[in-house]
This record gives structure tokens, C-alpha cells and sequence, in this order.
């Protein structure tokens, strides 16, 4: 759903016209009147109605990419320099706004579940209901064999884990470093501790000179650089909880230097808490698991700049909500064409492709619109790389039938 200055842009737009076959489009302040007529109610019924359709696409994908379904989720802050905004507040660092919550499959990084929340709402308020939607869609009509949740300390919610772990739901969490948690880990000897390796990235061109560690050598300031990683393990039962659980012990080794001056180590401790067995996943693969949900930042940033789902464009509360989902639409539809079209023509590229690019590579290519024999005809003005994929794609997908 575009915004006002968008919408107003496509209404004069004679080819956007005539390639909708409509004469008209619908001035941005209807537009706000339609988004006006959705309660929450009505909006968790849109979102169940995306569901179907996003089933049927991952039907129609091999069962090898059916095996773990990776959900994700995170909260943000929709900022807002309106006034009038209903249930707006302020959040934990002063912004005014709104705070979604995200739900994202990482696979594919789609947006499963967004709901939009005051900004003063705690982060994991609500997740565990929407994360359960979210599992019966990919256990149930989607077709994966297992699923497995992602989130950062926020959303780590102890009374959920059992069941989770009865209906074989796997997970990782980060924890809080609270003073237990840190007492215990101190307590343990060196012996349990185990070298961390990270993956190195391979380098494609000499790295330019360090001007900021010079200027904080040279002006005597404080600088922190990582020395050591080592990771630990121990077994940990939350009191809401009956089952023991995997709690993974990640130990930083900072080094310390003010100008050339070596201070004392600073030691850094960070938890996390898993139900996956350890022939399946050890420490360390833990830790990497739940630092790959990095990628979701990524995702909730397209949303913000890219798609522009966050810009609360009208004054009601669960009408910017439907905005934000209808919105995260416009993202889903590029993973499902790179789900959807041959993946030996590249297909696949479209998922790591932030959406402005896309927007501009993929789909405003221009063209002209002709009406002949009862067809509608796309004359293509330009040419790039994608358009062998949009018209061999195009034949595909109107042989593929989806179930």
C-alpha cells in the first residue's frame, strides 16, 4: 500500500494506468478512509488470509527446503513526529511512536506476523501467541517437518519452553547475564572452556588503513578490541519449568588500551539457552545460531526504508496496523518471485536484494502498454538482466499449478 505521495504519483501515471486496466486510481485520503474500516480483528484476518497463499508457495518448493522451518522474532520502534497519533507513547530512549512486533521466517525472510503496539510495551508483550500462529502454519498447510525459534534475550519466556519442547519445537534464546548466571559461570574451571571459531570472511581487497586507531592511539582514548572467545556449558531448569535445558555460557575476552597503554582485561559473559540436544548442535553452534538472526535486522530495516511500512500514515491505531501488514505484502511478493521463478535464471538472487533495487531493476522497468485483439500487450523500452527471468519466468509460472 503506498503512501499519500506515492499514491498520488501512480493516479497520474497513464502506463500504470492502462497496465491495471483501470482509469482511475483512488485519491490517498480514501485510501486512508479504506484503512480506517479495519479493527484488530478484521486485521489478524488478513493476516490469516496471507497465510494461504504463502502456503501453497512453499508446497510447490522441494522437500529439502521443507526440512526446518527457522522462525525469528524481534521488536523495533516506529518513530512519529505526529501528535495525534492514537495509543502513540514514548519508548524506553525518549521516541515517540509505536513499537511492532516482527515475526519473520528467516528462510526466506518473510514477514509472518507484524503487529503494531504503543511504544512503551515491553518488547516479548503478545509474542507467544503470534508465534504459535506462526508454527501451526509451517507445521500444518506449509509442510515442514520441524520448526525452530529465534530470539534475543526479550523474548525468552521460561513458562512456554516445556511446551514448546513437548510438541518438538526447537529453540534458542539468549539470556540475561543476571548475577546468578554470572557467578556460576566465573565458577567454572578453565578445563570447561572451549576455544569459539568464527567463520572468516574471505578478502576480496587489501583493507585501507585503520584512521580511527590511530587517532585513538594519538589522542589517548580508550579502546576495546576483542582478544578471546571461549564457550561453556551448563545444565540450567527455569522455575516455570520441569524440564532441564542447555544453558550456553559465551566468555569475551576484551583487551583494554588507553594510547599506548595496556590497562587490565575485561571479561564479557553472554547466555543462551537452547532445548536442541548436543549431538545435534554443540556450544559454539548455539551461539552462531543465535547470532545468524542478524539477518532479521536486516529484514526489519527494508521494512522501515525500503517498503516504507512503518510510516503510521493516518491518525487510528489498528488502521496503521493494517498498513504495516498490508505493506510487508509488498516484501513477501519478492520472496515468493524468487521462490516462485527458475532458480537456474537466478531466481534466488531476489532474496538477499534490498527492495529498493528491486523495485527499480525488477519491476519499474519501462514500458509501453498496448491494447490489441482483446490482449494486453507489455512492449519493453529497456533491457536488463532480469528480464530474461521475468519472461521465462512468466511461462513457468502460468504452467505451475499451485496446490
Amino acid at each position: 500500500m503506498p503512501g499519500g505521495s506515492d499514491l498520488e504519483l501512480r493516479r497520474s501515471d497513464e502506463a500504470f494506468l492502462d497496465a491495471l486496466g483501470a482509469r482511475r486510481l483512488p485519491d490517498p485520503t480514501t485510501s486512508g478512509d479504506f484503512l480506517r474500516r479495519f479493527v484488530s480483528g478484521s486485521v489478524g484476518s488478513l493476516m490469516d488470509a496471507v497465510d494461504e497463499p504463502r502456503a501453497r508457495v512453499w508446497r510447490a518448493q522441494p522437500e529439502s527446503d521443507r526440512q526446518l522451518a527457522v522462525i525469528d522474532v524481534d521488536g523495533t520502534i516506529s518513530e512519529t513526529g505526529g501528535e495525534c497519533k492514537e495509543r502513540m507513547d514514548i519508548s524506553y530512549d525518549g521516541r515517540w511512536g509505536y513499537g511492532p512486533l516482527v515475526v519473520s521466517l528467516a528462510n526466506s525472510q518473510e514477514v509472518l506476523r507484524v503487529v503494531n503496539r504503543p511504544a512503551n510495551r515491553p518488547s516479548h508483550e503478545g509474542m507467544a501467541a503470534y508465534v504459535d500462529q506462526c508454527l501451526a502454519w509451517a507445521l500444518g498447510p506449509a509442510g515442514f517437518r520441524k520448526a525452530r525459534l529465534r530470539g534475543d534475550t526479550d523474548f525468552s519466556l521460561t513458562e512456554n519452553f516445556d511446551r514448546w519442547t513437548e510438541a518438538e519445537v526447537d529453540f534458542v534464546f539468549g539470556m540475561d547475564a543476571n548475577p546468578s548466571f554470572v557467578r556460576r559461570a566465573e565458577a567454572l574451571g578453565e578445563q570447561a572452556w572451549t576455544p569459539i571459531e568464527r567463520p572468516v570472511r574471505p578478502v576480496r581487497r587489501r583493507r585501507p588503513a585503520n584512521v580511527k586507531k590511530e587517532v585513538i592511539e594519538r589522542r589517548g582514548f580508550e579502546h576495546l578490541e576483542l582478544a578471546h572467545e571461549h564457550v561453556a556449558e551448563i545444565e540450567y531448569r527455569p522455575r516455570k519449568c520441569k524440564t532441564t535445558y542447555r544453558l550456553v555460557i559465551l566468555r569475551k575476552r576484551i583487551e583494554v588500551t588507553r594510547g599506548q597503554l595496556q590497562l587490565a582485561d575485561e571479561v564479557r559473559y553472554f547466555f543462551y539457552v537452547t532445548n536442541i540436544d548436543k549431538k545435534d548442535m554443540d556450544a559454539a553452534a548455539v551461539v552462531r545460531e543465535n547470532n545468524a538472526r542478524c539477518h532479521q535486522e536486516n529484514l526489519i530495516e527494508q521494512l522501515k526504508n525500503g517498503v516504507g511500512a512503518t510510516r503510521m500514515p493516518v491518525a487510528e491505531f489498528d488502521a496503521n496496523w493494517a498498513y504495516l501488514v498490508i505493506a510487508s505484502l509488498a516484501w513477501n511478493l519478492k520472496a515468493w518471485a524468487a521462490l516462485l521463478l527458475p532458480a537456474e535464471l537466478g531466481a534466488r538472487t531476489l532474496l538477499r536484494m534490498e527492495f529498493r533495487r528491486f523495485l527499480n531493476e525488477v519491476i519499474l522497468l519501462p514500458a509501453q502498454i498496448l491494447r490489441s485483439g482483446r490482449r494486453l500487450i507489455f512492449r519493453l523500452l529497456a533491457i536488463n538482466r532480469w528480464v530474461p527471468l521475468l519472461l521465462d519466468g512468466t511461462r513457468g509460472l502460468k504452467r505451475l499449478r499451485l496446490a
